[in-house]
């Protein structure tokens, strides 16, 4: 501010030489017009340093749809922005993009962290059409207040549709043909179902051919297998899990199977609108 005030005192002085002041000062011809200008305005008050904040932001989104993403958020901490577009556009409230969300959310002092909105999208990688490709893996297991639980899940790789998710006792070829019969019947046959090397649809990379790949084979269903610790290639899957583990499996253990999958129920009936 001294530096300003002596700058203007100068400038408005009789006989300044402006130009002079301008490179003793070392400031541009604009800037310094701009501090006279100021001071002949507002006096002093005018030298102080002036927000660069726009008057008005006409491109900012509207208050109810900020309102709606943040409520959103909160309901589902796990999800980003390009989910809750998704969810905004479906109910109405508005069209932002993903990257819109993310930028009220964080506006808002909420972290994206983990658990949805990644500074970086991924590249996406489908198939051209529903039923082209299933990917199909265990979540491992999962405690029960007594026992083990083993969610099955299926989705498509066109849609990232849930075709199952069923909470299993275990892992055997009759528990997931089963599963898949019930799938089949409700979604119809895929051309392709996408594993990994693991049991029952693999044993390790070792054999290709086990009793439930050649049950697939059988009914017309092609058969393939991830490369041995590459779980990228059931990326999608994999991701899915993501979700299923932060949104559906962080509360108390579930007391059996049926609670498991009444639970299971709800959420794949929110996530798959959204997926």
């Amino acid at each position: 501010m001294s530096q300003k005030e002596e700058f203007v005192r100068l400038a408005l002085a009789p006989g300044a030489n402006v130009s002079a002041l301008y490179r003793r000062f070392g400031i541009g011809r604009t800037c310094g017009h701009k501090l006279l200008l100021r001071y002949r305005m507002e006096g002093a008050a005018g030298l102080a340093e002036q927000s660069r904040r726009p008057l008005s932001s006409p491109a900012r989104s509207a208050p109810e749809v900020e309102a709606a993403a943040v409520s959103v958020r909160v309901a589902h901490p796990a999800w980003g922005g390009r989910k809750i577009a998704r969810v905004l556009a479906r109910e109405g409230i508005g069209t932002p993009a993903a990257s819109t969300v993310t930028g009220i959310l964080r506006r808002n002092g909420i972290e994206l962290g983990a658990l949805g909105g990644r500074a970086q999208p991924f590249i996406r990688f489908e198939h051209a059409a529903p039923n082209h490709l299933w990917q199909m893996d265990f979540k491992g297991h999962v405690a029960l207040r007594a026992g083990r639980l083993h969610p099955l899940t299926v989705l498509d790789d066109h849609s990232r549709f849930s075709i199952a998710l069923s909470a299993c006792a275990d892992q055997t070829t009759e528990t997931v043909k089963a599963r898949l019969i019930a799938a089949f019947r409700r979604y119809g046959l895929p051309w392709r179902i996408a594993t990994d090397n693991g049991p029952p649809w693999g044993d390790g990379g070792r054999n290709d051919f086990t009793l439930l790949t050649v049950w697939l084979i059988e009914i017309g269903i092609a058969v393939s297998h991830s490369r041995p610790c590459h779980p990228q290639t059931l990326g999608k899957d994999e991701r899915f899990h993501r979700s299923l583990k932060a949104e559906a499996l962080q509360g108390p253990p579930f007391a059996n199977l049926a609670e498991a999958q009444d639970a299971f129920d709800r959420w794949r009936h929110v996530y798959n609108p959204v997926s």
